[in-house]
């Protein structure tokens, strides 16, 4: 087997910390400027990889295609006349943005939307991205498998057959690694669409494959959306990023921006600190819960030397610093060989 990309093998041992691409897409709207303003905030917030988009409008859709987005969000009613938009970028432009992305330390990726795209970009990047509408692109999917790197499918609008037979058509070329983010193909998607559960349902159908999610549901001020995501098993993340969220059309309204991004992190961070095992073999950190707010087992009234201690004279009371409560069978019965007051601890020297 191929060696694999720290996309893909790295997450196989993640516990909370997932794999963040933060995609700019076309949020750039053809400014190199803006483009790397990008990168260098994904950095800043956190993300380990900025994802493009690779396109000529005129290989992507015919020029009647018709809108599947919020056309209150955005207007363009046309398929191709929306990526016309922001097709401008050529193979010198993605390489210098690959560069810059080294210089950054963040990894470089881009979707490829046709087999011409992979001509440049399978020498710039770890790894594929599938987007969701092309899972039942064989021909791309096939010339994808071909170049023998991982390859990360989105699965929005897909049947589970439809995701086998993709994965299936990978594996025809010895290629064994992929992974799948659950995605829902709407923009922006409502937050009772998300179906976050489809993770662990992703996980279930297909074991041996990495699991994530891209989300397209409006960022909320406490990023839960995709902090619920990697608490139901996500290992890659993948959202639209945006230098301004306020910005119409395009993907900047349903994107993160870098300091929902920074507290995404900080909800990684706070989520790995919470979500651990415990020693139930060492609970130091309870020790003073142990010893005063457990119960020991105390006289409920005066009991002389020599009497035999019964139910009806003992009762359990705080602190733990006595007998503890758990030996009550064992106290009931015992004589007492001294004087004992009244609410008063009972310890193992005043016993038989």
């Amino acid at each position: 087997m191929k060696e694999k990309s720290n996309a893909v093998s790295r997450l196989d041992s993640l516990e909370n910390t997932p794999y963040i691409i933060a995609e700019i897409g076309v949020n750039h709207e053809g400014s190199m400027e803006l483009a790397r303003r990008m990168i260098s905030e994904a950095k800043i917030g956190g993300a380990d990889a900025v994802k493009f988009q690779t396109y000529k409008a005129a290989d992507l859709a015919i020029k009647n295609s018709p809108s599947y987005w919020d056309l209150k969000k955005e207007k363009t009613r046309s398929q191709f006349e929306l990526f016309k938009k922001y097709d401008s970028f050529n193979e010198s432009n993605y390489i210098d943005l690959k560069n810059f992305c080294d210089k950054e330390g963040i990894e470089f990726l881009s979707t490829p939307f046709d087999v011409k795209s992979l001509t440049f970009l399978k020498e710039l990047m770890p790894f594929f991205k599938i987007a969701s509408a092309d899972i039942t692109n064989i021909e791309l999917i096939r010339e994808v498998a071909k170049i023998g790197k991982p390859i990360i499918l989105s699965t929005g609008a897909a049947t589970l057959d439809e995701i086998r037979t993709s994965i299936n058509e990978i594996y025809k070329f010895d290629n064994s690694e992929v992974g799948l983010l659950h995605c829902v193909l709407n923009y922006p998607t409502k937050y009772e669409d998300a179906g976050l559960k489809a993770i662990q349902t992703l996980k279930r159908e297909f074991p041996n494959n990495v699991i994530g999610y891209s989300d397209h549901t409006i960022p909320e001020s406490d990023m839960l959306t995709l902090t619920t995501a990697v608490i139901n098993g996500a290992k890659i993340i993948e959202k639209h990023f945006t230098f301004d969220k306020s910005l119409p059309g395009n993907d900047h309204y349903h994107a993160m921006d870098v300091n929902d991004l920074k507290v995404f992190r900080m909800q990684l961070s706070k989520l790995n600190m919470i979500n651990k095992n415990i020693d139930f073999g060492n609970r130091e950190n309870e020790s003073e819960a142990i010893k005063n707010a457990r119960r020991s087992i105390v006289s409920t009234k005066e009991i002389n030397s020599g009497e035999f201690i019964t139910e009806d004279m003992v009762s359990c009371k705080r602190p733990g610093t006595g007998i503890s409560s758990s030996y009550w069978d064992k106290v009931i019965g015992k004589r007492v060989i001294k004087k004992i007051k009244a609410d008063q601890q009972i310890s193992w020297s005043d016993l038989n």
